[in-house]
Order: structure tokens, then C-alpha cells, then sequence
């Protein structure tokens, strides 16, 4: 037993000194990470999401195709780790409040007329847990301002930007997934004018025109 006069700091003298250090296998297993992203990133935004396969990123990588599955399990998973997405937000012009609906669905539809990543990623988080907890990050993170600027009772904007997000993603899954006739039909002035008074609508509503609790 240690001599119990012994001052503790010499009693924890030749403790390990580093325990919360990084250890080499962690470090090599964060660099395997970023290696598979990195090479995950450039194949999706070269070949796009359907063409792009794991066997293909793992070459790019300089590893195994197994390693890809341990760490992201599939290729939706991988996807929904690896892709950025940016809803250009900051690029919406200056538009009076009364305006903001329309505003907002003409600017989603040329984001998904131009970002094949953005339907990519609508067809992951559809069917994959990942994938769906990424898109909901991306909309939380950049459509809240948005309705923060807009809406009227500060305690609703979550709600509000929610119901935004459900018909944008609507129409991006009608529209760009399932292709359905009657909505791939709709010209771009057609939807701004059926859907921006409903984005409106969710945005700048009075609280009046909410139903009491």
C-alpha cells in the first residue's frame, strides 16, 4: 500500500499522463472518416446520387468497401453524411412582408430545378433515417430565420416554418420525385400563384386567425 504520508502529488506522479489524449486508432479512424467524405462528395457531384456506388467512393478513398458500410452503413447513409446543402437563404431578395410566400416558392423551385442534391437527398430522407434527420437539420437550421423575420408571435415560429417546410417538400416530392402529371404540368407561375398565398398564409397569419388552445 502507499505510505499514507506521502503528498498526494507524488502519489499521482506516475499515473498515465495523457488518458484523454487522442490515440493513434482513434485518429486513424477520424482520417478514414474524412476520406470517405471527401471521396464521397466529389464521386456524388460527379456521377449523381443514383450512378455514384460505394465500390466506386471506397477506390477513390484508398480503402476497402467494407469500411464504407462500417461507418455509414449504406449508401443513403452515406449520402446524408457527405452532402451540403445549402438553401441560399441569403440570396432572397429584399421583398415587402406581404410578398414573402411568393417569394420563398419561387426561389425553392429554382433551387430544385438546378441542386439534383436537394432531390437526392428528398429520396434518402424518405426512406432513410439518416437521410431524414439531415433534411430536417437543413430546413431547421435555414428556414427558421426566415420565418423568424416573418412572424408575428415569436413562439410560433417553429410551428410556422414547419408548415412552410411541409409544402415545399411536398411540391419537391410530387414534383421532382414522384413526377406526378398533374403538378409536373403546373407552370412556375401557376404554382407561385396556387402555392405562395398558403406559404403566406403560414408565415404571417395574425395569431387571431389561429385556433385557441
Amino acid at each position: 500500500m502507499p505510505d499514507s504520508k506521502t503528498p498526494p502529488t507524488a502519489r499521482t506522479a506516475t499515473a498515465p499522463a495523457a488518458r484523454t489524449a487522442t490515440t493513434p486508432t482513434a485518429r486513424r479512424s477520424e482520417a478514414t472518416r474524412a476520406a470517405i467524405l471527401d471521396a464521397a462528395r466529389e464521386r456524388f457531384a460527379t456521377d449523381g446520387y443514383e450512378r455514384a456506388t460505394i465500390r466506386a467512393i471506397a477506390k477513390d478513398a484508398g480503402i476497402d468497401p467494407s469500411m464504407v458500410m462500417r461507418y455509414y452503413g449504406n449508401k443513403e447513409g452515406l449520402f446524408a453524411a457527405a452532402v451540403s446543402v445549402d438553401l441560399r437563404m441569403s440570396e432572397l431578395p429584399a421583398v415587402p412582408r406581404d410578398r414573402i410566400g411568393a417569394t420563398l416558392v419561387a426561389h425553392f423551385l429554382t433551387l430544385w430545378d438546378e441542386n439534383e442534391q436537394l432531390t437526392a437527398l428528398l429520396r434518402v430522407g424518405a426512406t432513410n433515417a439518416a437521410g431524414a434527420e439531415r433534411m430536417q437539420d437543413v430546413f431547421r437550421d435555414q428556414m427558421l430565420p426566415v420565418a423568424r423575420a416573418a412572424c408575428p408571435d415569436p413562439e410560433q415560429v417553429p410551428a410556422r416554418a414547419a408548415l412552410a417546410a411541409t409544402q415545399m417538400l411536398g411540391l419537391a416530392l410530387t414534383r421532382y420525385v414522384l413526377r406526378m402529371p398533374p403538378v409536373t404540368a403546373l407552370t412556375r407561375d401557376e404554382l407561385v400563384a396556387w402555392l405562395g398565398p398558403t406559404l403566406q398564409r403560414y408565415l404571417t397569419a395574425p395569431h387571431s386567425a389561429w385556433p385557441e388552445g
